[in-house]
């Protein structure tokens, strides 16, 4: 890869407590060893641990992100959600918008637009994920589909600096499957022609075994990793590869 930096952006999901921060000794000690200019490092845990989380990476270049954001700007009767000023307000500096996992429980690009503008308005930086399904695929519909997901999901929105975009298939999340290399060069070069200077990442059953493959696309400004981020040592292996 020929980025100046390279970005690693771990996904929890619904995992992790706070024994299992104990792990993250490992990723900590491999940062401060590391040329901290070759790459950056953004985790992402679930909201219960984003505080005690936040506490661990203060003395370290790592910063900590959230999963996700209600879209409304102020505290309201919205029982169990969080909003993009409370993130931030326990540490959060990024937060993971538009993921197919939250479109599939019925975030519309509408919605998704709605809470990247409340969380650029508190200050927070983006990780913005879009992707076509397995169907859209087959039905070569993917550049349509991402068009789509960009033009709404960013609408009105005019200074993009802090907004990186993750371009996720959602056929590929979990699958063990990634795309073909010429699919995924293209696919990036679309988003790039799109939005001008825009970062983006690739997420997708990132690991270990295929992060030899990923790292040959050089217009890859680095990776949105979920299951394997939960492990450090598999974690640390997939940026020592990518460097490699």
């Amino acid at each position: 890869m020929t980025n100046k930096y390279i970005y690693f952006v771990a996904n929890w999901k619904m995992f992790g407590n706070l024994k299992t921060l104990n792990s993250l000794n490992k990723v900590t000690s491999f940062v401060k060893k590391s040329k901290r200019d070759k790459f950056k490092i953004i985790y992402c845990p679930p909201a219960t641990l984003l505080s005690p989380l936040n506490d661990i990476l203060k003395k370290t270049s790592i910063k900590l992100g959230a999963q996700n954001s209600h879209e409304s700007e102020n505290y309201g009767a919205f029982t169990g959600q969080l909003n993009s000023k409370m993130l931030k307000a326990v540490g959060a500096r990024y937060v993971i918008l538009g993921h197919s996992e939250n479109r599939q429980l019925g975030e519309s690009d509408n919605l998704i637009n709605k809470k990247i503008n409340s969380s650029i308005k508190s200050g927070l930086k983006i990780i913005f994920c879009i992707g076509e399904t397995l169907t859209q695929k087959r039905k070569k519909l993917t550049k349509k589909i991402l068009s789509q997901q960009i033009t709404q999901g960013l609408k009105k929105i005019k200074n993009k600096k802090n907004i990186i975009i993750a371009y996720e298939p959602v056929w590929s999340i979990g699958s063990g499957v990634i795309p073909k290399k010429n699919e995924i060069v293209e696919n990036v070069n679309f988003i790039k022609d799109k939005i001008k200077g825009i970062k983006v990442l690739y997420g997708g059953s990132v690991n270990g075994k295929n992060i030899n493959l990923l790292k040959k696309i050089n217009n890859l400004d680095g990776f949105l990793i979920g299951g394997a981020s939960q492990n450090s040592n598999n974690f640390i292996d997939i940026i020592k590869k990518t460097f490699n």
